[in-house]
């Protein structure tokens, strides 16, 4: 049997402030292959901390434990910060929700792809150079050298998501954390962005953690679905089955969808139970 790429078990995200201790995600468990996973569930569900933890990225006074956390047979609770700086944007990258704004506003995108690639890759400037223009033409850029010169606030948001992605991948990473990518874009460009996700991941063969809450869109472009609500994980299922889900929880958030065919008033509303959230 093949090993897992990313090993899970019982992650825990906690913050502790002044008006008492947050549980942001609480015993978390799963494995990923080389496969598309898809975590959905509400804002403040736990989606993007459980991203961020896998990554060390949990920022203060976040505190992450777990059983196991293990990517490639790399513990990553217990690895050094050399190791985990070299594993993130090298093997593991994330792409943050609204990925425009973390792009360097003074920076050329051209040289912050660059940067990237050179702060895991021994290379010189000139093949930097090459490989920062071969993944801004890899992700469907018009014109790849214009893009190349420009600052960020010259692009469009769908330019910059597509930016983000290929610096993100131009290390050529075995696992892409993807928080949202679409989430500020209009279906046309939303659809070219998961193209581009779903042609890398085949051809790459990578791992891919696609965070949303637009459970459509995941049941069509994932291979798995976790569904989270107040920090932990109430059902783990095909995508392809996610109509015949189970929980309840994810039964209401597909009856709350709207169709064009049924005209329903008023519209469904979620009656959650406090039981879902022990």
């Amino acid at each position: 049997m093949t090993a897992p790429l990313l090993d899970v078990e019982d992650l825990r995200v906690r913050f502790h402030l002044r008006t008492g201790t947050v549980e942001a995600v609480r015993g978390v468990t799963f494995k990923l292959g080389r496969e598309r996973l898809g975590i959905v569930g509400e804002s403040g569900s736990g989606k993007s901390q459980t991203g961020r933890a896998i990554l060390g990225l949990t920022p203060p006074p976040g505190e992450v434990e777990a059983r196991r956390l293990a990517f490639d047979g790399i513990d990553l609770l217990t690895a050094s910060r050399r190791t985990l700086r070299a594993l993130r944007g090298g093997r593991i990258s994330m792409v943050m929700q609204d990925p425009k704004y973390s792009l360097n506003p003074v920076m050329p995108i051209g040289e912050q792809i660059i940067e990237a690639y050179q702060a895991h890759k021994k290379a010189g400037k000139g093949e930097a150079r090459d490989r920062a223009l071969a993944m801004l033409e890899a992700v469907k850029m018009r014109d790849p050298g214009r893009v190349f010169a420009l600052y960020p606030h010259e692009v469009s948001g769908g330019m910059g998501q597509r930016a983000m992605i290929a610096m993100m991948l131009v290390t050529e990473p075995d696992l892409l954390i993807a928080d949202e990518p679409t989430s500020a874009l209009d279906v046309t460009v939303s659809m070219e962005i998961l193209r581009i996700l779903d042609e890398l991941v085949s051809e790459r063969g990578m791992g891919l953690i696609f965070i949303s809450h637009d459970l459509k869109l995941v049941s069509s472009f994932c291979d798995r679905v976790l569904v989270m609500y107040a920090g932990r994980v109430v059902e783990e299922i095909e995508a392809r089955n996610l109509r015949d889900a189970r929980h309840p929880y994810t039964q209401g958030l597909m009856r709350c969808l709207p169709t064009l065919k049924d005209d329903v008033r008023p519209l469904p509303t979620l009656n959650r139970d406090p039981a879902w959230a022990l």
